[in-house]
Formats: C-alpha cells, sequence, structure tokens
C-alpha cells in the first residue's frame, strides 16, 4: 500500500486557500533555504515525521469533508516540496480528486515538470514561490539555482489552472537591487493571469530549528513594515497583476 512521510495534518487552514482547508504537510525539500519556517520539512524521516499510508492520510480527510463543502474549501498539499515523494502525492491527489475534493498545491517549483503534470492537472489551484530572481544569489540562499524554478513557471501557467505567485519578502534577501520588481516584471510576461502574495518574513519556526540541533536563521533577516508590503503590491498592480491575501 503507498504511503509517505507526513509532518503533520493541519485542519481548519484558511490561509492557503479558499474556504476551510486541511493542509497536508509531506516531508522532503530539494532546497534548504536559509529563512525555512518548516526546518523539519528539508529531509524525509526525523524525530517530526511520520510515516502515513494513503489510506491513514485519506480517513482523516473525510472527517473534514462537511466542512469543505460547507465553506467551499478543500486540501492543500504543502511541505516541504510536496512534489519530493511524488508517488505517494499521486495516489494522494488521486483518490481525494475521486471524492470531489477541491485541491491545492504549494510548491517552490524545482521539479521535473512532465514527470509531475499529471499531478499538478487535479488541482484547482497552484502556489508558486519565487524567491530570488537572482541564479547565484538564489543558490547561495536556498543550496540551488533557481533555473529550473523560473522554466517551471511558464510551463505551470500554460495548464491554465489558477496560479498564486508567493514570494517571501525578506529584508537582507530579496527586497533589495529592483529583485521585487523584476520578479514581478517575470511574473507578468511570463504568467499573465497569476495572482501575486507576498508573504512577510516570519520567526514561527525557530522552536523547531532548536530541536533539529540546527543554527537558527541568520539575524540580519528583517521582516518588511505593512507599508513597505502595501507599497510593493502597488508596484505590481501598476503593471496590471492582480493581488491577493489569505494572511
Amino acid at each position: 500500500m503507498a504511503g509517505g512521510y507526513v509532518m503533520n495534518i493541519q485542519d481548519f487552514s484558511v490561509n492557503d486557500g479558499e474556504g476551510i482547508r486541511t493542509n497536508i504537510f509531506l516531508a522532503g525539500c530539494p532546497l534548504t533555504c536559509a529563512w525555512c519556517s518548516n526546518p523539519e520539512g528539508q529531509t524525509l524521516q526525523n524525530a517530526m515525521t511520520s510515516y502515513m499510508t494513503v489510506e491513514e492520510v485519506t480517513d482523516k480527510v473525510k472527517k473534514q469533508m462537511i466542512f469543505y463543502r460547507m465553506s467551499g474549501g478543500g486540501v492543500t498539499f504543502s511541505g516541504g516540496e510536496a512534489t519530493v515523494q511524488q508517488e505517494f502525492l499521486r495516489c494522494l491527489a488521486g483518490r481525494l480528486y475521486d471524492m470531489g475534493i477541491s485541491l491545492a498545491i504549494e510548491t517552490c517549483g524545482q521539479f521535473e515538470f512532465e514527470e509531475v503534470k499529471d499531478i499538478l492537472g487535479k488541482m484547482d489551484l497552484i502556489f508558486y514561490d519565487i524567491k530570488h530572481m537572482d541564479a547565484e544569489i538564489h543558490r547561495t540562499f536556498t543550496g540551488m539555482s533557481n533555473e529550473k524554478i523560473l522554466s517551471n513557471v511558464t510551463k505551470t501557467a500554460r495548464l491554465g489552472i489558477p496560479i498564486i505567485i508567493r514570494v517571501p519578502v525578506i529584508h537582507g534577501v530579496n527586497t533589495d537591487g529592483g529583485n521585487l520588481e523584476r520578479t514581478f516584471a517575470f511574473v507578468k510576461k511570463e504568467a499573465p493571469m497569476a495572482k501575486l502574495e507576498l508573504l512577510p518574513y516570519h520567526t514561527f519556526g525557530e522552536g523547531k530549528y532548536a530541536e533539529l540541533g540546527m543554527p537558527l536563521p541568520p539575524a540580519s533577516f528583517q521582516t518588511p513594515s505593512q507599508s513597505e508590503i502595501d507599497a510593493w503590491y502597488e508596484v505590481a498592480r501598476k503593471i496590471g497583476i492582480e493581488t491577493i491575501s489569505y494572511r
């Protein structure tokens, strides 16, 4: 029976798609973002992950279906990076799709597009992260170049599924040198129907770093003010990008 490693199954979420949702956090990630709020998701097995079968996950989801129907909600696959456990995700998505549950996914975009195209095709909404436009700066902060991530934006947009581009906004990482303006221009060109959500840096996950024996994110990372976020949203809107916030 298919199964995989799960960090958490969070019911009654309202931050990651429409209505009341269940977030399924799948372990494993190709990136090692220096600001990661779920560092336990960077590996498949550790003290904060557990092995679950598709049946076990589906049984938990079934208990929440009344809330999805009442609110227009559903299930959001998150991580880590949900596409790392490709077969587990494929089986889960297929099962929940057949049950008529609305599906969304959060992804960093570091995947082989042709391998996951069928999974993405079952989604009603795709949240897609863009962390930095410069390949080497991206590698410095995440451990990998952004080349595949950016090329997959174009391919994913062509699926015709609603996309929300999410940008973690972090002073000390991606707010200087015109990077955000370049990000918006790229999104407008390559995913013209996508909406934009800016996610200000937060330190909610710092307790996990201590538990895992990992060093904390650098103190140089700072959270932008709401007025700064609003100003960047205005820049995006001026070039024709629709903005959205689930926070």
